[in-house]
């Protein structure tokens, strides 16, 4: 553990020294009336650069020229489009949405990174731990239990049943509750990569478009809250590195994942205003009872010039009482057959 600790504290050490110098040599940036950067505004992290490094770009960490990194967007944009479908086919349904409804950005990253991670240099996430892996299959497997004891239940894709019970047998995500890659740590979604800030001396709020999340991120120096209070988005709190707002965030839910984390993840996040329009934002995962090494990712926001409209998701909406319904009346339709035999 000390040997984690010291690996993580090397890595956020260099990383805030050239974040710092970087900011503190550009005079251009907006600041806020007690000096610090002002991120207040609108920001987007949208970008077709993937989280993991390609195969196909194995071993190379960036693009070399902006005209390359362009000629892979162009092509990624052609092989994602979701109208390329066989109508009639169990593929076309699980596309659900035409192309024009999906917003997953059309270009890379404008650092001509390969991958949003940097950290295995490989591009690539962590193994999980093998504990953590047992934990997650053993909850795969009660979900399976469970499914084929429900009347017409078959797993879906994602492992879940496509019928239930009850609300708490389907997703954070189908309920409205939360969107893990919406952040803690923040990433570019299918759609709705945006984010409205607002900055005061003592607090922080990142008004997440995914889902309707508000986070709260404490920066007069209180402590965080104590190890047995637990929240779906965390505990944050920030400190001032020089011109890098670091944000460390802890007591995440147990009910809360992202890529496989656990509620012991501590996450490290800095945000790095390079220019008026830009912020570089930085983030670590620490999560030894889930990951078998802390990871990093880097993914720039863009100044967002538009908008933040309503994300209308709430748990109990149309799509979750046609899952329960449906479940409902082929258990009817079960019991029926039954008597009748």
């Amino acid at each position: 553990m000390r040997l984690r600790l010291a690996w993580v504290a090397i890595l956020c050490a260099s990383v805030g020294s050239l974040a710092v110098s970087a900011a503190d040599k550009n005079p251009s940036i907006p600041r806020t009336s007690d000096g610090h950067p002002d991120f207040s505004g609108a920001w987007t992290n949208i970008t077709l650069t993937p989280l993991e490094r390609p195969a196909d770009l194995a071993g190379k960490e960036y693009f070399a020229t902006d005209e390359e990194a362009a000629a892979w967007a162009k092509k990624m944009t052609e092989t994602r489009n979701r109208d390329q479908r066989t109508p009639g086919t169990v593929r076309d349904v699980l596309n659900a949405y035409n192309d024009a409804w999906w917003d997953s950005g059309t270009k890379a990253v404008k650092t001509r990174r390969t991958s949003i991670i940097i950290d295995p240099p490989d591009g690539k996430m962590p193994p999980l731990t093998a504990q953590r892996e047992k934990e997650l299959a053993a909850k795969a497997e009660a979900v399976r239990v469970r499914c084929t004891q429900q009347p017409g239940c078959e797993p879906d894709g994602g492992g879940r049943p496509a019928l239930a019970d009850g609300p708490e047998d389907r997703s954070g995500m189908e309920r409205c509750l939360t969107f893990a890659n919406a952040g803690p740590p923040m990433l570019s979604l299918a759609y709705n990569n945006n984010y409205q800030i607002v900055q005061s001396a003592a607090f922080l709020a990142i008004d997440v478009e995914m889902g309707h999340d508000v986070r709260r991120i404490v920066l007069d120096g209180t402590p965080h809250l104590p190890a047995h209070v637990r929240q779906w988005l965390g505990d944050s709190r920030g400190h001032w590195e020089g011109d890098t707002l670091v944000v460390d965030t802890t007591n995440f839910s147990e009910k809360y994942s992202f890529r496989g984390s656990d509620q012991n993840m501590h996450l490290t996040e800095r945000f790095i205003m390079v220019d008026p329009e830009t912020i570089i934002y930085r983030f670590t995962v620490d999560d030894p009872t889930a990951f078998t090494r802390p990871w990093s990712g880097e993914v720039p926001m863009m100044r967002f010039h538009e908008h933040i409209y309503e994300y209308a998701c709430n748990e109990g909406n149309r799509g979750l009482e046609g899952i329960l319904s449906a479940a409902r009346a082929d258990e009817k339709k079960a019991a029926q057959s039954g008597k009748a035999k």
